[in-house]
């Protein structure tokens, strides 16, 4: 199982071919997908989103809050914070829920290194 950022699917769902878009579609196909909350959050929250593009993000299974992940994602954030690095509150709570699930995380978004470096989240495409 293998969690997708919105980065990723946003541009899987353009057409593009790239290592992320690859993850996707292998992750899709192999029903391995998994969307951490904030970004089916993200997702739904696109105008003009298409019905069935809709339908077929609510078909991917999503990650549960954990009890405890609230705390956790708090003391995640202020841990990067400290060293002054960027942890915008989406990108922490989406690298908190594939921790807690001990999922990687397909995407593109190059802020999520500061997640695995300083705190143990598994990015794909490394």
């Amino acid at each position: 199982m293998i969690a997708i950022d919105t980065s990723s699917l946003v541009a899987y769902l353009a057409g593009e071919n790239a290592d992320d878009t690859n993850a996707v579609d292998d992750a899709l196909g192999h029903k391995a997908a998994l969307l951490p909350p904030v970004v089916l959050t993200e997702l739904l929250s696109a105008r003009n989103l298409e019905r069935s593009v809709r339908e077929t993000l609510l078909a991917i299974p999503m990650l549960d809050v954990t009890e405890g992940y609230w705390e956790r994602a708090g003391l995640l954030r202020a841990r990067l914070l400290s060293r002054r690095l960027k942890a915008r509150l989406a990108d922490t709570l989406i690298a908190q829920s594939c921790m807690d699930h001990g999922v990687a995380l397909i995407t593109r978004d190059r802020d999520f290194r500061q997640f695995a470096k300083h705190g143990g989240l598994r990015v794909v495409p490394e």
